[in-house]
């Protein structure tokens, strides 16, 4: 498949963050509003049981009909969301709950009333926070994963895309727009941005990339959630957990990590 393909893949018919929270966790209770303005339903988070053990859970969903992308924003969060994740990962640190985060979003939402209430800060607000919680954070990338919007929850222990996924400074189409004038040239811009998982894993930005064999049926879930309980077994055995995090990011760039 070429990069443009698997853009196309990764914006289709697929398991939403619900589906993935409905499979893989037990006993989940919703929690709402970021105690400021309101509350986002293009981010859904909330405590719930993986096996038996109490974690948080937090993604972003952008609904299956028209109707109901549209009352979630097509799965493009405002501040008051990103805001509530980042009340629930406080929730999480204070009482020892591994954070999970589902990442499928083309991008914070970026109207006019989300930059009055601080679109920009809010992200910001995320990174800063998530490099300094204390307990295990795991990012899964399920579909679209675009510039700060999903940044804001993949700031992680572990980055995981599944292997149709795609994780990106802009869409092809922006980036085309702003390059080349001609949004029509976005398959070109697709093969350079290397937004692919593929791409992602050669570049060090995740840890694995994960088959999409048997995607939304219930031995995938099942297999998600032993992997899940398994490196959060091997995160919460590290004492030095936050400087990992944060040396992880700083790497970057660096050659040995291209």
């Amino acid at each position: 498949m070429t990069a443009y393909e698997r853009v196309r893949t990764a914006r289709g018919k697929r398991p939403t963050g619900i589906d993935y929270i409905n499979g893989i966790f037990d006993g989940f209770l919703e929690l709402h509003g970021d105690r400021r303005f309101g509350d986002d339903p293009a981010i859904v988070g909330g405590v719930a049981w993986l096996g038996d053990k109490p974690v948080t859970v937090i993604a972003v969903e952008k609904g299956h009909t028209t109707k109901e992308r549209a009352a979630r924003s097509f799965g493009a969060p405002s501040p008051e969301g990103y805001r509530k994740a980042l009340r629930l990962m406080k929730q999480a640190d204070k009482f020892g709950r591994p954070v999970i985060c589902f990442v499928d979003t083309s991008g914070a939402y970026c109207g006019v009333g989300a930059e009055e209430r601080g679109q920009g800060q809010a992200i910001a607000e995320n990174l800063m926070t998530m490099m300094s919680l204390r307990v295990p954070i795991i990012s899964l990338l399920v579909g679209e994963g675009g510039s700060g919007g999903a940044l804001a929850l993949a700031v992680a222990d572990r980055v995981w895309m599944l292997e149709n996924a795609v994780y990106s400074v802009i869409s092809p189409e922006g980036c085309a727009s702003i390059l080349w004038k001609d949004s029509s040239r976005a398959e070109e811009a697709a093969a350079c941005l290397k937004l692919t998982a593929q791409d992602a894993l050669k570049l060090g930005v995740v840890e694995a990339v994960l088959s999409e064999r048997g995607l939304g049926q219930p031995a995938y879930y099942a297999g998600l959630r032993a992997r899940f309980l398994a490196e959060i077994e091997r995160l919460e055995a590290r004492e030095d957990l936050t400087e990992q995090r944060y040396e992880r990011f700083r790497a970057f760039g660096r050659p040995e990590s291209v």
